[in-house]
């Protein structure tokens, strides 16, 4: 059995407020099982795993982790909606810049439009210095790379921009992290009530049918790479 299937039963069923005990009732296991089946401990057979997709109403890929989508969808790049126009979006050579480029796309069309609910509008402005700084940063790694490239288009040198661009992208994490903490930031208003930022898988592919499946298939792809390095 995949290792994901006890994480994906776990958050499906924290997702939908039910308590373990009813899950198991539900679906005609014991609480123990269930339990044992959550963290880990036991495997389940194929007619348990029919019996969740039909209980959460995903599909079996999606439980097994062989799709980051509820549905089961398996992207190519050419379903993968582009908030651009083709001509903008399409690269040439390899497929992979356009598909990369369209889940990170997408994915932050549900970041903004999350944090646009905000009532503290400085969080936009550090997330958004973060953002640009890891795009500067990789922008110029990659330009540094070609030695005839003019290194005068940046202002900061060649010996401080790695660890000046680090810095300030760890303090405008500090500071979203302390704004959603609660704690004042500048001459914004603490954020007192976080539920703006309230969210299921359920709800994401619900309020966002074109993007969300772009953002599962990033948190899929970036633990994958987060996995890698433990």
């Amino acid at each position: 059995m995949s290792m994901e299937f006890n994480r994906i039963i776990t958050l499906l069923r924290k997702e939908r407020g039910i308590t373990q005990k009813q899950a198991a009732a539900d679906l005609g296991v014991s609480q123990a099982l269930l339990s044992h089946y959550e963290k880990g401990i036991r495997e389940c057979g194929l007619d348990f795993v029919v019996r969740v997709a039909d209980y959460y109403g995903v599909s079996c890929d999606y439980l097994l982790g062989r799709s980051a989508d509820r549905s089961g969808l398996t992207l190519t790049v050419e379903e993968i909606p582009s908030p651009e126009t083709a001509k903008d979006s399409i690269y040439k050579g390899s497929v992979l810049p356009t598909l990369n480029k369209k889940l990170i796309s997408n994915s932050l069309n549900i970041l903004f439009d999350k944090l646009s609910a905000c009532p503290d509008k400085g969080l936009v402005t550090e997330v958004s210095a973060y953002l640009m700084l890891a795009v500067y940063k990789m922008f110029r790694l990659v330009y540094s790379a070609a030695p005839k490239n003019a290194a005068s288009m940046f202002r900061v040198s060649r010996a401080r921009w790695q660890g000046y661009s680090s810095a300030a992208m760890n303090t405008a994490q500090a500071n979203v992290e302390a704004t959603l903490a609660g704690e004042e930031m500048g001459a914004g208003p603490a954020l007192k009530d976080a539920s703006c930022f309230a969210m299921t898988t359920e709800s994401l592919t619900r309020d966002y049918p074109l993007y969300a499946t772009s953002l599962f298939n990033l948190i899929k792809t970036s633990e994958g790479r987060i996995g890698q390095s433990e």
